[in-house]
């Protein structure tokens, strides 16, 4: 978890607080939208990934989260911007943290977990 976090900092400008938050928010949206199976692989092959994931949630998810709400279940990628924005991130860094994120979990999980993640999430190869 440690080398993701220094490399999400190094490429995205975050401090330590606030990578940590941004990577357990999406740790968390995975984990609630993701196939099971393929999460589970990512979340065994970052030590300490549950962790984050289950500091992020109950996080409200501002704005983008009420809209995303209202347009029917947990508003998909858009609430996860939602959350990332609301967190402080601007498109800019939620874009080099996505990038790096899902860099790290090529390495660590494999390319077949992370490309079926990515599959199975609309919208989410935008970011990735």
């Amino acid at each position: 978890m440690d080398e993701l976090i220094s490399r999400i900092m190094a490429a995205s400008g975050l401090d330590d607080g606030l990578a940590r938050k941004a990577i357990g928010i999406i740790l968390a949206f995975l984990q609630k939208e993701g196939p099971q199976a393929e999460i589970g692989q990512l979340m065994a092959a970052l030590p300490g990934a549950q962790e984050l994931a289950d500091s992020a949630n109950g996080g409200s998810g501002g704005l983008m989260g009420m809209v995303g709400g209202l347009m029917g279940g947990g508003g998909g990628v858009m609430a996860l911007g939602g959350q990332l924005m609301s967190a402080g991130l601007s498109m800019g860094q939620i874009q080099s943290v996505s990038k790096e994120m899902f860099a790290v979990g090529r390495e660590k999980a494999g390319e077949d977990a992370m490309g079926a993640i990515v599959g199975a999430i609309p919208g989410l190869g935008q970011f990735v």
